[in-house]
């Protein structure tokens, strides 16, 4: 497996210590908000901004090392998991995040009925519903 570094050369993106600190945040797991991320950069780096979070997920995401959604009514998020074309399960309750892997396994995992023209490469699906947390708590207030 590359290091931190190794993945960045590889990927034509200079080493730096804010990209270094992000890839290691995003390969803990989950789907994090950019607040989330430099809260927790600020605890590896002596100081970063939000701004340059921004910037190194922005890097991150076109080299294909991150990738970013963005569920309807919710802030974007980030997580390492990217290039593989899953998708995602959300709480309307909590807003907790999955992931689901690809329909039929490869790329795109799901065609439409017409492509207007496109060479199609990805589908992005969301799946939304209530987590076991929520349906528990659901359950509960209506006792």
């Amino acid at each position: 497996m590359s290091t931190g570094a190794e993945l960045l050369r590889e990927h034509g993106l200079r080493v730096t210590k804010p990209r270094l600190a992000v890839l290691d945040i995003l390969a803990e797991g989950g789907h994090l908000e950019v607040e989330d991320i430099a809260r927790r950069a600020r605890t590896r780096l002596d100081s970063v901004s939000t701004q340059a979070i921004y910037d190194v997920l922005g890097a991150l995401s076109r080299a294909g090392l991150a990738r970013r959604l963005e569920p309807a009514g919710s802030p974007a998020r980030y997580e390492a998991r990217a290039g593989d074309n899953h998708h995602h399960i959300v709480c309307r309750g909590c807003g907790e995040i999955a992931d689901v892997d690809c329909a039929v396994g490869e790329r795109p995992c799901l065609i439409p009925n017409g492509t207007h023209g496109f060479e199609l490469d990805e589908a992005e699906v969301t799946f939304w519903g209530l987590c076991p947390a929520c349906q528990s708590r659901r359950a509960a207030d209506a006792a």
